[in-house]
């Protein structure tokens, strides 16, 4: 068995925050600007306007203001016309990756070690991602699809804060059965840093 993939008698598993983490910018806004252009986001910056400035600035809760503000563009999308652009956008995320963050992230998987992005943002771009660089495991925001379009709500907790350590401990219940590495950056990754064996926090 590869020594690198264990801790004594436990495995190890890397969980990567993305947003800030793995990327220099946010992802939410750069799909935005990807998908609709700066001058049809200024267009809709009325509607948009008080979602824009509390997500950036957390005056209003962070799972609220990024559900009103996805919302706010893609409701009514056909999910698999989404689901294109999506994997379109993933295409151009090379450009904001922090190199230190994506060669940690090799370092892990070439060690043969479980590596999970673990993510607010929304799953359909990172999966995109993940799976061309290797990962196969991705815990992210959902977002709810009725009759094949976006109701423009999101389907799970937007996975955040106490969120994400909860939906990680779902996914691996058994704790001391693993090694736990934690890389993150921001107090949305608070809780998830405290229950790692090895915590990171704005590493790269």
């Amino acid at each position: 068995m590869d020594n690198g993939n264990i801790a004594g008698n436990r495995r190890i598993i890397a969980a990567f925050d993305f947003d800030g983490t793995i990327t220099t910018k946010d992802s939410l806004l750069l799909f935005l600007l990807f998908r609709i252009g700066f001058f049809r986001l200024m267009a809709n910056a009325v509607a948009s306007s008080l979602y824009l400035v509390g997500y950036k600035l957390h005056l209003i809760p962070n799972y609220k203001a990024k559900e009103k503000l996805f919302g706010n563009f893609y409701k009514g999308v056909p999910i698999e016309a989404f689901d294109r652009r999506c994997v379109a956008f993933a295409e151009k995320l090379t450009k904001i990756l922090r190199p230190e963050a994506v060669a940690k992230l090799n370092w892990h998987l070439k060690q043969g070690h479980e590596v999970v992005i673990i993510s607010a943002s929304i799953a359909n771009w990172i999966i995109p991602w993940a799976v061309k660089n290797g990962i196969q495991h991705v815990l992210a925001t959902k977002i709810e699809v009725h009759n094949g379009l976006i109701t423009g709500k999101f389907l799970s907790r937007n996975c955040y804060g106490p969120e994400k350590l909860s939906r990680f401990l779902e996914q691996y219940p058994d704790r001391d059965s693993y090694e736990l590495y934690a890389y993150g950056d921001t107090e949305g990754d608070r809780e998830l840093l405290a229950a790692a064996d090895h915590p990171f926090y704005r590493t790269f």
